[in-house]
């Protein structure tokens, strides 16, 4: 696996678990949306690169540096950092 997708996937799940964590008001605080972010953009985007959604499964066809690739993981990760920790707030708030 290359690591450039899985940098990506983690950088903006923190971007996407502090937005979302900050539109719900969610207690966690920065440091836990970004923990919660990370885990939930790094798990989507790998999920995405293991299945070969965002590119060729195999990287030796240089795939992995294509922009249809680097904004797949960037998105996905965005979503799956938002998407864990709107689930994790809920559960924080109750």
């Amino acid at each position: 696996m290359d690591i450039i997708p899985l940098l990506l996937g983690l950088g903006s799940g923190a971007v996407g678990g502090n937005i979302a964590g900050a539109l719900m008001k969610s207690a966690m605080g920065p440091l836990g949306r970004s923990i919660t972010g990370i885990l939930g953009g790094g798990g989507l985007s790998a999920l995405g690169n293991f299945t070969g959604l965002f590119g060729a499964a195999d990287p030796t066809e240089g795939a992995s540096m294509s922009f249809n690739s680097i904004a797949a993981n960037a998105g996905s990760g965005l979503v799956g950092g938002g998407i864990l920790t709107a689930i994790l707030g809920m559960f924080n708030k109750a």
